[in-house]
């Protein structure tokens, strides 16, 4: 039986002033793999020179998580978008599947998966999921180190 881990709460707001965003549509597990790359080398040659040092593991950890959930639970298209912000990074994974909110994977075997949303909220210092516009936003804040 699956039990609903994350608050729905609106996305945040970030503050004003120049932001990088960097989006990316995902169908498959490959889009997946292709992305996480793209935005490992944005982060290292683009965001790094700008910005306060963050935990880019910690990042990609978080984007590779709420992204395959989203594959795997959502409904395809997934869009994704990661925005630079003054305090680090906000994630934004984007399905339609909106009836379906992040939950954990309540009794399943740890060895069978579903440890990543509990893993993303203990990392992140703000997470939740919203539906704006008819289609549903998981979210998570990742702090700049």
């Amino acid at each position: 039986m699956e039990q609903v881990c994350w608050t729905r709460r609106p996305l945040p707001t970030v503050s004003p002033g120049p932001l990088v965003t960097w989006e990316q549509e995902l169908r498959t597990p490959i889009d997946l793999t292709v992305s996480r790359h793209h935005l490992r080398r944005m982060v290292h040659t683009r965001w790094l020179r700008h910005r306060a040092p963050v935990d880019v593991d910690g990042l990609l950890l978080v984007y590779e998580e709420l992204t395959s959930n989203g594959l795997r639970h959502g409904r395809s298209p997934v869009h994704v978008r990661v925005t630079a912000t003054g305090g680090g990074w906000l994630v934004d994974v984007i399905d339609a599947a909106v009836e379906q909110p992040p939950a954990t994977a309540g009794d399943r075997d740890p060895a069978d998966g579903g440890l990543g949303l509990p893993l993303v909220a203990r990392l992140c210092r703000a997470h939740g999921w919203t539906v704006e516009d008819g289609r549903k936003h998981v979210w998570a804040r990742v702090q700049a180190a």
